[in-house]
């Protein structure tokens, strides 16, 4: 049996934290120590695991097999060419980095130094994302035409070091990256041929706070990426969110709601037939589109069972750690929304489409 894999943690922040309490107790897995340039940060680690006084300290530990980079964006970079000096694999915080010129050097120093590199892109187990792909999967809407990927929040405000370019902030650097990869990774065979983004400053001042990307395929998909911190509904303030998969194709259309979905798949029993020259009135006035649905025409199903969680990304690690697996995330795909988050904020900026693939 392969003994316990020794990790370290560096910054106890949220994240840190989220770290701290899942790998606690994880079979094949030895969290070791917790290193935080602030002291407050470490006052609340649990007993039996190490308080490092600096990251040289835990970089020097030669009990520590794998570090996690939870530190804030813009320190990613020098962190991860100092823990691949160290002889330590990695697993990194999204976003991985602030320019693909920073992950060139990144895979650079992991390649001269022979340690393993990966970033924690654990909403790929989200359930909700994970329900729409299986939807997506089985080819049971027919063709798909259009997919939403939608995430709306009311208190428009971010907190701490999010609120400061300097430190990397901003929803496209924190949320973004998750649901364009997410939709990237549900095809990822397709190429992207073309990237339209809307991205706006609605109530802070330094960073972005909503957006809106349109991401076209070559499967002839088009992806809607929306998201809005200050964007408000009643029905939902109990929630704090608003959570939307919408996935449309010829032969039905699935909507995915929360991170814990409830949703159906809809279709029509038949199909309206085309009458050219031929008024129909309707409740809802000359028209055969959007009038009432006629009683038995919609019909719909559940969605599929989805079992997945984001502890899934860490025993997907050990296995591929002990060469069992390959690793989930690999780095030319975090590469490629990288690059793409360079497109989308030129699109922002230019207010043009920006050709991809």
């Amino acid at each position: 049996m392969a003994e316990d894999i020794r990790f370290a943690i560096i910054g106890h922040g949220f994240m840190g934290h989220e770290h701290e309490k899942m790998l606690s107790d994880f079979p094949g897995i030895k969290l070791v120590g917790i290193a935080d340039r602030d002291p407050e940060q470490l006052k609340d680690v649990k007993e039996g695991i190490k308080r490092y006084s600096s990251n040289e300290e835990l970089f020097a530990d030669p009990e520590v097999d794998v570090v996690i980079i939870a530190a804030n964006n813009n320190q990613h970079h020098d962190l991860v060419l100092k823990a691949a000096a160290a002889k330590k694999n990695i697993i990194c915080e999204k976003p991985v980095a602030m320019s693909l010129e920073e992950l060139d050097d990144m895979e650079k120093a992991v390649k001269e130094n022979g340690v393993k590199f990966t970033v924690h892109q654990q909403r790929r187990y989200d359930p909700d994302f994970r329900t729409a792909k299986e939807v997506y999967d089985s080819g049971t809407l027919g063709k798909v035409y259009a997919i939403k990927n939608q995430l709306y929040g009311f208190n428009g405000n971010m907190h701490d070091w999010h609120v400061l370019i300097s430190e990397g902030g901003g929803m496209l650097y924190d949320w973004g990256v998750h649901l364009l990869d997410q939709v990237c990774w549900m095809f990822p065979g397709a190429k992207l041929k073309s990237v339209f983004a809307d991205i706006r400053n609605v109530i802070n001042t330094e960073v972005d706070d909503y957006f809106q990307i349109m991401l076209k395929f070559d499967n002839d998909v088009t992806a809607t990426v929306e998201l809005g911190t200050y964007y408000l509904a009643d029905k939902v303030q109990d929630k704090w969110f608003e959570r939307h998969w919408f996935v449309a194709g010829d032969k039905g259309t699935a909507y995915v709601d929360g991170f814990f979905p409830e949703g159906k798949i809809v279709r029509t029993t038949s199909l309206l037939t085309n009458v050219g020259g031929k008024r129909t009135m309707t409740a809802a006035g000359p028209t055969r589109s959007f009038g009432p649905a006629p009683e038995g025409r919609i019909a719909t199903e559940p969605l599929p069972e989805v079992h997945t969680e984001h502890r899934n990304y860490f025993e997907n690690y050990v296995k591929a750690y002990h060469g069992e697996e390959e690793f989930l995330v690999q780095i030319p795909e975090i590469r490629r929304v990288l690059k793409l988050m360079d497109a989308v904020r030129e699109s922002g900026r230019t207010g043009k489409s920006i050709d991809f693939e």
